[in-house]
């Protein structure tokens, strides 16, 4: 079994082009059902409907339906490779079917908890100059977090005012800073990139107190630093800061296609979303402002 999901994982990664991110929720995914065949000796080249569906069952009990939904996801697209590759006749997981999930909407700050929170790191250090500058581009642009830390500073293009970053799948594009962020950056260039760099002689722009690239986890913690020591009473993440520079955007009347571009992402369905956000907002400025609400 290690052999086949060794071959499901390379042909995610090469044919497919998945995020590592991506990568690795399917990796568990499929682990946690080999774990659920070894204990019946079972074999996913020799299995039923019925017992696939035993599975789905079992972790029902336990996983959220979203959860859920996904191994389920993982589940078809696996035995869809099995099949496309000749290892099995056809798909014994054709006929699941993913559970429907209430559209959740993403939380997002208002304006006045943004400029809270970037406001918050001391500039006079060499963190706070990095964290300033990464608070800002990621406002800014609506990077991933992921995206974010790998930055390159051959990435960043001060002059022309846009950085170039690598999306899901490997994709490139370009997205436009603003003067705030190109500030933020060139002073942390100036000044406290060189303090930080040592003699790593590292190509990322952001990096820790030992010189290395800074990672997700690292960058996660100093949001929730932040969030916290601005006073701001909600769940603050990188990915909330992403739905709020969309939200934002088209609330200053952006349009989908452009927000979606800058966003990376590959279906414009998918940046819909935040125009239910911006109608959430409005209904809200309305019930708030209207003489006769």
């Amino acid at each position: 079994m290690d052999n086949l999901a060794d071959q499901f994982i390379n042909y995610l990664r090469v044919e497919r082009g998945l995020a590592d991110n991506t990568i690795q929720s399917y990796s568990r995914d499929l682990n946690r059902f080999f774990q659920f065949l070894e204990a019946r000796a079972l074999s996913p080249l020799i299995i039923s409907q019925d017992q696939i569906m035993e599975y789905v069952s079992l972790i029902g009990r336990g996983l959220s339906a979203r959860s859920v939904a996904r191994n389920i996801s993982t589940i078809k697209t696996f035995f869809r490779f099995l099949a496309a590759e000749g290892k099995i006749k056809s798909s014994p997981a054709r006929l699941l079917e993913t559970p429907r999930l209430a559209r959740r909407l993403p939380k997002i700050l208002n304006q006045g908890e943004v400029e809270r929170l970037i406001s918050q790191p001391d500039s006079s250090n060499a963190m706070g100059q990095r964290d300033r500058a990464m608070l800002e581009i990621l406002y800014a642009t609506g990077l991933r977090v992921s995206e974010l830390v790998g930055l390159k500073v051959l990435g960043v293009n001060l002059e022309a005012g846009y950085v170039r970053t690598l999306g899901k799948g490997s994709k490139e594009r370009a997205v436009p800073i603003g003067e705030k962020a190109i500030r933020a950056v060139k002073e942390y260039l100036a000044n406290g990139r060189l303090q930080l760099a040592k003699r790593t002689n590292s190509a990322y722009l952001f990096l820790n107190s030992r010189g290395y690239p800074l990672t997700r986890q690292g960058f996660w913690k100093i949001i929730k630093k932040y969030g916290k020591e601005a006073a701001i009473n909600k769940k603050i993440t990188p990915h909330g800061i992403r739905h709020s520079f969309a939200s934002h955007l088209l609330e200053a009347g952006a349009d989908l296609r452009s927000v979606q571009v800058m966003l990376g992402h590959a279906d414009i369905a998918t940046t819909q979303i935040y125009t239910h956000i911006t109608r959430e907002r409005l209904k809200e400025v309305h019930e708030k402002c209207h003489p006769r609400p």
